[in-house]
């Protein structure tokens, strides 16, 4: 997609600049919580900390769960896009890479970005 059909898909469809907006904040948002994680652990990773941490009260278990059921769902969806071939292979590959390489903050606004106006 060039430049100039960017801007003309912005200007058609507004949602589709929507979505591109919460693709970047989904990728900003968490990785900004990762990094303060870190830095309040002497900028040192501790996946034990981490876990211990998300299970620290039942407010927590609950937006955990929450994620974690949307996050699979999605993830059915996709694969089900893709044997009934609605989605191309390296489609599948990009969203489920962003499901986990960043997390459902993106890998759902990228999918609705890409197929708006299907």
């Amino acid at each position: 997609m060039n430049q100039k059909t960017y801007f003309r898909d912005i200007k058609y469809y507004p949602m589709k600049s929507v979505f591109a907006i919460l693709s970047i904040v989904g990728i900003t948002i968490p990785y900004y919580y990762i990094y303060k994680f870190i830095e309040m652990n002497n900028w040192e990773w501790s996946t034990s900390l981490f876990f211990e941490q998300i299970d620290l009260n039942y407010a927590m278990n609950i937006l955990s769960a929450d994620l974690t059921i949307a996050a699979t769902s999605f993830m059915i969806f996709i694969i089900y896009r893709l044997k009934v071939k609605a989605i191309s292979r390296n489609q599948f590959i990009k969203y489920l890479v962003s499901l986990f390489m960043v997390g459902f903050s993106l890998a759902l606004p990228l999918y609705l970005y890409d197929n708006y106006k299907k």
